[in-house]
């Protein structure tokens, strides 16, 4: 049995009425403003839209914010609080200057003066026979317990090697010292990044919620349209597969989030999430993780190609050690000794001019030697490796803030045009002139337009900040 046109018209009046109210402002929603809500319009006529329900709300326990971390950064300078008294990266580099400064000491103590003290206690067991006249002997004990006692004194007089050694040692405490410039240069920029992953994280998990707050919104609207007869069950089925799809997307972004939030942790020495505060002044943080290090002159003046420099030196000198090791040695030496075993002599003291001249050990100063030669082409590749690899890496860094400002740009527009799209397929939807599969498509692609968006905005941050680093040294 046929309609009549002017029946057939007043429900699909009501329904365009009710669509125009409930229909989500989709590009509002992703900027975080939420969705304007105009006044329902009063249907023309008594209408079976008129009997159904009032839309439910848009309810659901995802929609929840993500709870915040027990602990929060707010400043670089609360940061750096953290990694003094925590980074373990930073006490191993510390523990090493402290290292090398005991050897150095330990190298001068091979040229100065060194003073020796020596007692025994000894007692004899066996008897002596003395003859006291013609054929009649007596056996006398010695004394029961006599002691001997010395006082010696050296002083190297000729030790090329010690002093030798003494210069290495110098040398090797400030390659420590250039560790531990490395090490803050290393932990300030991983730190960085870590905060910056932490703001993204955020920022992507907001997106999220607003994605999935609208597609249950779109469920709903398809949900009322079919009941007016103006929709099929594709429609709704369409509607519930970008509800489970934004499900998704929010599952996995809220697994980065905390996983961000332990990477940060990490790099703060805490063995639990951290997080960062949602005002924070992302760009304040750059600009003090930035002055907290100084651009070096030049690429060679970096840490670590300067610590490597270093240790090539430190090599070419181990050659000359082992030469070293060839030579004789004087000593000056003073002893003063004294017993009980004969107390009416008087203690001696001598002072003699000792001369050690190695001539054979078994080989060992040739294998030294070979060990030194090693170590001289070793050094000599690591330092070329890393030479050309900050290379690489500085003008890596440096391109990469003109690539991240054109990636960041593409986005923006991307983002521009997904929102027109959005709303020609909203507004065509509402008309009748579009599907529900266009306008599902056209939210999708908005809803990652706005994440990719905010992606770019942070790496651009996040380069910036690898330029500045990249050919700087850094004190925390």
């Amino acid at each position: 049995m046929a309609l009549a046109p002017r029946a057939l018209a007043r429900p699909c009046v009501a329904f365009l009425a009710l669509l125009a109210t409930a229909l989500p402002d989709t590009a509002a929603y992703a900027q975080g403003r939420g969705a304007p809500k105009a006044p329902p319009a009063p249907p023309a006529a008594p209408s079976p839209a008129a009997n159904l329900p009032a839309p439910p709300s848009v309810n659901d326990p995802m929609l929840a914010p993500m709870p915040p971390a027990k602990r929060n950064v707010s400043t670089w300078e609360e940061v750096l609080t953290f990694v003094r008294a925590r980074s373990t990266d930073l006490q191993i580099a510390l523990a090493d200057v402290t290292r090398a400064e005991g050897q150095s000491r330990s190298a001068l103590a091979g040229a100065l003066p060194s003073l020796t003290a020596q007692g025994t206690v000894a007692k004899d067991i066996i008897t002596h026979e003395i003859p006291v006249g013609p054929g009649t002997v007596s056996q006398q004990p010695n004394p029961d317990v006599y002691v001997n006692g010395s006082l010696g004194l050296t002083q190297p007089v000729l030790a090329l090697r010690a002093w030798h050694s003494i210069e290495t040692a110098r040398m090797n405490e400030s390659v420590a010292k250039l560790g531990v410039s490395e090490v803050k240069r290393t932990i300030t920029l991983r730190v960085a990044n870590a905060v910056i992953g932490v703001v993204t994280a955020e920022r992507v998990a907001e997106l999220n919620r607003v994605g999935l707050r609208t597609s249950l919104e779109r469920l709903d609207l398809s949900v009322r349209k079919k009941a007016l007869g103006a929709a099929t069950g594709l429609d709704v089925l369409r509607s519930q597969q970008d509800v489970e799809q934004a499900r998704a997307t929010l599952i996995t972004g809220d697994e980065s989030l905390r996983q961000a939030r332990e990477a940060l942790g990490l790099a703060l020495g805490v063995p639990e999430p951290v997080g960062v505060v949602a005002d924070v002044n992302l760009d304040g943080i750059q600009r003090s993780a930035a002055n907290s290090c100084k651009a070096a002159g030049s690429i060679d003046e970096r840490s670590d190609l300067a610590a490597a420099r270093a240790r090539q030196e430190v090599a070419e000198r181990g050659t000359r050690d082992v030469r070293y090791q060839y030579f004789p040695t004087i000593n000056a030496q003073s002893n003063l000794r004294a017993n009980s075993r004969s107390p009416q002599t008087s203690p001696t003291w001598e002072i003699l001019g000792v001369l050690n001249f190695p001539l054979w050990e078994g080989g060992a100063r040739y294998g030294a030697m070979k060990t030194a030669e090693a170590d001289i082409v070793r050094s000599e590749s690591t330092l070329t490796s890393l030479r050309r690899s900050a290379n690489v890496e500085v003008g890596q860094a440096m391109r990469g803030v003109g690539v991240a400002e054109q990636s960041r740009k593409v986005a923006s527009d991307s983002r521009a045009l997904a929102a027109e799209a959005e709303r020609l397929a909203r507004a065509g939807f509402l008309e009748g002139q579009g599907t529900s599969l266009e306008l599902v498509l056209a939210a999708q692609a908005l809803r990652q337009a706005e994440v990719t968006l905010a992606l770019k905005e942070f790496e651009l941050v996040r380069a910036r900040l690898a330029a500045l680093l990249a050919a700087s040294n850094c004190s925390l």
